[in-house]
C-alpha cells in the first residue's frame, strides 16, 4: 500500500485505510525506509463521532499518513456501507507490532503521554521485553500549549526513530499533525492509553474477550465511568444507517 494505491474507506467523513495488520506493519516498514515523517491514527467509533463536532481533529486524522479502524463498531459500520474494511486493527495491538518492528531494526523511541512517570515505567516494561529498542527519551502529557515548544524541542534533541505519543483523543491527533513538520521522527503514533496498559496501571481485557469483539463491554464493566463515552457507539451506528439511507 503505497500513496499511489492507497485505499480509503469514509465512514462520516473519515478517511480509514482499507488495510490488515500485515499490511499495516508492511507500510510501517516503508516508513521507515522513507524520507519525511509519517504520521499514524487509529480513530474508533468514539474518535469518529468526536470529529462529527471537531473539524480540526477530522482534518488531523484525514491528514495521517495510515489511518487505522479501531474497534468493531468501525468495521461494523463499513459493512453498513457496503464497503467492509478487511479487519479491526486495534490501535494497542498495532503498536505492539510496531515495537516488535522496532526491536527487529534495533530503532529508538521517545514516549510522549500519560501522567506523570507513567511513561518511564511504560519504557521499562518496553525494554524488558524488547531489549534491542533504545528507549532516547519521555515526556508526560501535561503541558500547555505555551509549552509545546519546550517539548517539541525535547523531541528533536534526542531524534527517536518512533515517537509514542499517548495524550488522548483529540490533543494526540492534532498535536501529531500540527507539530508533524516540526519534529525530528520517522513514525508518530497516536496511541492512547496505552502507556497506562503497558505500565500494569490498566488491564486489558482477556484474549477471548478481544477476539470476538467486547472488548469495550469488559472496559465499562471494570470501569463503570466510561458509560457515557461507550453509549457513543449505538450513536455512531445509528448515524451511520441514516447516513446510508440518505445517501442511497
Amino acid at each position: 500500500m503505497n500513496a499511489e494505491t492507497r485505499e480509503r474507506i469514509n465512514i462520516l467523513g473519515v478517511l480509514l485505510d482499507q488495510t490488515d495488520y500485515q499490511k499495516a506493519y508492511r507500510q510501517a516498514e516503508r516508513f521507515l525506509d522513507s524520507s519525511g515523517n509519517k504520521v499514524i491514527v487509529t480513530p474508533n467509533a468514539e474518535i469518529i463521532m468526536a470529529a462529527q463536532k471537531n473539524p480540526e481533529l477530522r482534518a488531523a486524522l484525514n491528514s495521517a499518513d495510515l489511518c487505522l479502524p479501531d474497534g468493531i463498531g468501525v468495521v461494523i459500520a463499513s459493512k453498513i456501507l457496503g464497503k467492509p474494511l478487511a479487519e479491526r486493527t486495534t490501535g494497542f495491538d498495532f503498536m505492539m507490532k510496531l515495537l516488535e518492528l522496532a526491536n527487529k531494526k534495533s530503532l529508538s523511541l521517545f514516549l510522549l503521554g500519560g501522567k506523570p512517570e507513567v511513561a518511564e515505567k511504560a519504557g521499562e516494561k518496553i525494554c524488558s521485553m524488547f531489549p534491542n529498542v533504545e528507549i532516547v527519551g519521555c515526556h508526560d502529557g501535561y503541558f500547555g500549549e505555551n509549552e509545546e515548544i519546550e517539548v517539541v524541542n525535547l523531541i528533536n534533541h534526542t531524534k527517536p526513530d518512533i515517537l509514542l505519543v499517548a495524550m488522548g483523543c483529540p490533543k494526540q491527533e492534532i498535536f501529531m499533525i500540527k507539530n508533524k513538520n516540526k519534529m525530528q521522527f520517522k513514525i508518530a503514533m497516536g496511541v492512547g492509553g496505552s502507556f497506562d496498559v503497558l505500565s500494569g496501571n490498566v488491564q486489558r481485557a482477556p484474549q477471548f474477550v478481544q477476539n470476538i469483539g467486547l472488548e469495550w463491554l469488559y472496559r465499562l464493566i471494570m470501569q463503570p465511568s466510561r458509560l457515557k463515552r461507550v453509549g457513543a457507539l449505538p450513536a455512531f451506528l445509528v448515524k451511520v444507517i441514516s447516513h446510508r439511507t440518505i445517501n442511497n
